[in-house]
Formats: structure tokens, C-alpha cells, sequence
């Protein structure tokens, strides 16, 4: 691991310290080869003191199983009947991998057990249809869970539901980490998939607000591909029963479990249940950020270079665009007063979060920072964005005359011969 990342991870600890996450895996990705770094990646968190629960699937199991024993399971995710027999292949597959989880967890020194936290009664007749095996999660334990967690040890949840005469359920995995995730309140539900994230007609959500993401799904399910219509669906459950944040990754990506919990970008798909973006002025201890943020841009002669004295000197003018309280963005807004102008400029945008509206809500941010001053017009400079200016910002193209004195002093002396941009602002 790199010193940087270890400086990325350390940002985040104040806010997950003693926090719970619900980490459901599903089956097809325990027996992946990767999995034992999946293990090892919860090895950190609990040495971070972050409070962790394993819920696992058996789907890729169960029909493993089924074609050994040439028996057809009438459901694989607990989501359909699950007759007599199906419910036997789903209690191995079930008891195999919880044992092996257990095993692996062992391993790396983590204590864990498997409690009988799941609550279930039968999922009853719907449409006409008896669903005999198949369960519904009524309660979590949420006494035992915690009892659990309160001494180190890391519960693993398998898909399945006891009622109070002690007959098993098979339940959807799904449903299970949700459930979980709202009895203990926690911070993080994490999905561990075979599939790159949410995939809708094609493409992959990066980042979506559950309203956005519930309108799909009541426009066109179809959109979401079969792999991951269920965990779209309960992504929604999730965050409307005060999960904060969902997120989709693929198992198969090594040490991706603390790329996606500890980097803003993440590797998979992140739901989240408010704004958890905002543009906020910037402080002293922001300087460093800023130059770390645009040291690509400076580099690629894109923007200017400007000193750590510098920003400090022009500090009040500068604001940063966060996720989850980490810059991902900057701008500035230099006012000339006398001649009731001001400039927009030092935008940029990390190259992992270009393509989502963020450079645009800075610009409409900076026109409305200058509206609020009273000032008549909007200037900016550019060398090799002024289409975008011009297209997203509905800037026209001026002339270094349009510039202040103080400006124009500086553009001169500049050499880069940038375009200038303006906008009326009255």
C-alpha cells in the first residue's frame, strides 16, 4: 500500500469509527478466488474499528448442487416457491458456505459466528400460489447482533429464516442485508457482486439519489439488467429505511472493498438517500487540496500556476465542490469592484468525476455568488476549454479589452494568449 493511500484512508476514520456496514457477498463471489482478499479488506475495517456484518447468498450454490443431485430447484433467491427439496439444497449450500466463510475469517484472525437472527415467517400464498418454503424476514435479533458485534465478533448471516416453532425459511439474501442494515442503523449497506455495479440499458450508474433511482425503476425496470434488478430494487429499501449510503462492487476486483469504502470515486455503484454533495468556501487547511486538485490542469498548461501564497493571499475567492466532505472540485471568483466585473476562475474538475454535471453547478454557483454582488458582468479565461465556457456556461467570446486594468496587466504579461469569455449578468 502507498503512503497515499494510506493518508486517503486515514481522512475517513472520524466518520466510520464505530459505525456498523452490512457487507452482503453474494455466493458465486465466496468461492471466488478472490475472495480471501475480500477477507483481508475486512481485516481493515475491524482494525479500524469499524463494526462489520457478513450476509451472504447461496444462489450459485444451490443450482451447483441441484445439478449434482439431478434435482431442479424450483427458485435459486428465495424470491419464488421453494418446495421441500429446494429448501434442502439451499440448507447445504447455505451451512457450506457460512463454514467456509467462518474458515476464512479465522484465517486472518477475526472472530465470528453464525447466529439465528433471522426471524422469518412463510411468505404465504400470493396470486394463488403457495409459496411453501419460502420466507419473509419478520424481526432481526437485533439484541443478539449487537451482543455480538459489542464483543469484536463479526456475525455471519446466511440466507435463511427460523420461526418460533424452530421450522427454516429460505430467505432472499437481499431482503436479509436490508433488514439487517435497518435494525442496527448502519452507515453502509455493501453489495458484493459478479457485476460491475448498477447496469441501466447498457450503462453503468456511477452515483445516483435513491429518488432518481426509484424513478427508473418505476419508468422501466426493464432498463436494469435481470443480475442486478433485485439489488437496485432493495438499494432503494435500503435507503428509505435510513441507510444512508448502498454500494454495488464487483468482487472480483482486488483490494476493490476499500477502494470503494475509503476513495470518492469508488470502483462499482453508490445510492445514496440525500445531497451528499456541496460547494463550500474554502479554508486554510484547503490550500494544499487545491494544488493537489489542479496539479494535472497546470501541468497540461490547461490553468496557470498559482503559488501556495497566492491562494493563501486570494484564499476568500476560492470554493471546493465535495463528496462526502472530500474536494473533488474547485473555482474561484476574483472581483474587480471599480469596474462591477468579476472573473470565474481555477475551475477544475477531478478527471474521476468529469461527465456529472459538477463542472456546470460551479459555473451556475459562481454566476449566482456574482448576481448576489451586483455585478454586471461575468469574465473568464480560458486556453482550452472555451467551448465548454461557451456551451454549458452561455459565455460569448470578448476581447482582453473587456478586462479590468489590474487584468489586463496580467494577461499581457502572461503570453498564454488565452480567449476571453464573457457574460452579461445585467
Amino acid at each position: 500500500m502507498k503512503l497515499t493511500d494510506l493518508r486517503g484512508i486515514l481522512q475517513y476514520i472520524p466518520q466510520f469509527r464505530e459505525k456498523t456496514f452490512i457487507i452482503e457477498v453474494d455466493g458465486a463471489i465466496v468461492t471466488d478466488e478472490n475472495f480471501g482478499n475480500i477477507l483481508l479488506d475486512v481485516a481493515v475495517l475491524r482494525s479500524l474499528n469499524i463494526r462489520v456484518v457478513l450476509v451472504h447468498g447461496a444462489s450459485a450454490q444451490i443450482k451447483a448442487l441441484g445439478e449434482q443431485r439431478n434435482i431442479k430447484p424450483s427458485n435459486l433467491d428465495g424470491t419464488g416457491v421453494t418446495d421441500a427439496d429446494t429448501l434442502q439444497l439451499a440448507l447445504t449450500a447455505a451451512n457450506r458456505l457460512t463454514h467456509e466463510i467462518l474458515e476464512g475469517l479465522s484465517a486472518n484472525d477475526l472472530r465470528a459466528a453464525c447466529p439465528n437472527a433471522i426471524v422469518a415467517h412463510p411468505m404465504g400464498i400470493l396470486q394463488g400460489v403457495d409459496q411453501l418454503f419460502t420466507g419473509k424476514v419478520e424481526r432481526v435479533d437485533t439484541e443478539l447482533l449487537q451482543t455480538l458485534l459489542n464483543q469484536g465478533i463479526i456475525p455471519v448471516v446466511p440466507p435463511l429464516g427460523f420461526d418460533g416453532d424452530g421450522k427454516t425459511y429460505r430467505v432472499n439474501s437481499d431482503g436479509v442485508a436490508v433488514a439487517v442494515a435497518e435494525a442496527l442503523k448502519a452507515t453502509k449497506l455493501i453489495s458484493i457482486t459478479a457485476q460491475d455495479g448498477l447496469l441501466y440499458n447498457g450503462q453503468i450508474i456511477r452515483q445516483m439519489l435513491v429518488a432518481e433511482l426509484q424513478k427508473l425503476l418505476q419508468q422501466n425496470a426493464a432498463g436494469f439488467s435481470p443480475d442486478v434488478l433485485s439489488k437496485a430494487q432493495h438499494a432503494v429499501s435500503a435507503c428509505t429505511a435510513g441507510v444512508q449510503r448502498v454500494h454495488i462492487i464487483n468482487g472480483r476486483v482486488d483490494e476493490g472493498l476499500l477502494a470503494e469504502v475509503f476513495s470518492n470515486e469508488g470502483i462499482g455503484t453508490l445510492i445514496y438517500a440525500n445531497e451528499y454533495q456541496q460547494i463550500r468556501a474554502a479554508k486554510k487547511k484547503d490550500v494544499r487540496a487545491i494544488q493537489l486538485l489542479t496539479k494535472k490542469a497546470v501541468e497540461s498548461d490547461e490553468l496557470v500556476k498559482r503559488t501556495r501564497l497566492v491562494i493563501e493571499k486570494n484564499l476568500g475567492d476560492y470554493y471546493l465542490f465535495e463528496i462526502d466532505k472530500n474536494p473533488v472540485a474547485c473555482v474561484a471568483l476574483h472581483v474587480y469592484a471599480e469596474q462591477s466585473k468579476g472573473e470565474l476562475a481555477c475551475l477544475y474538475v477531478n478527471p474521476s468525476h468529469e461527465n456529472q454535471g459538477i463542472g456546470r453547478k460551479l459555473i451556475q454557483f459562481i454566476e449566482n455568488k456574482a448576481r448576489e454582488m451586483n455585478l454586471n458582468e461575468l469574465l473568464t479565461l480560458s486556453t482550452q476549454a472555451f467551448t465548454y465556457f461557451q456551451s454549458k456556461g452561455s459565455f460569448s467570446e470578448g476581447t482582453p479589452d473587456d478586462l479590468p486594468p489590474s487584468r489586463r496587466e496580467k494577461y499581457d504579461q502572461s503570453g498564454r494568449n488565452s480567449k476571453v469569455l464573457v457574460k452579461k449578468l445585467k
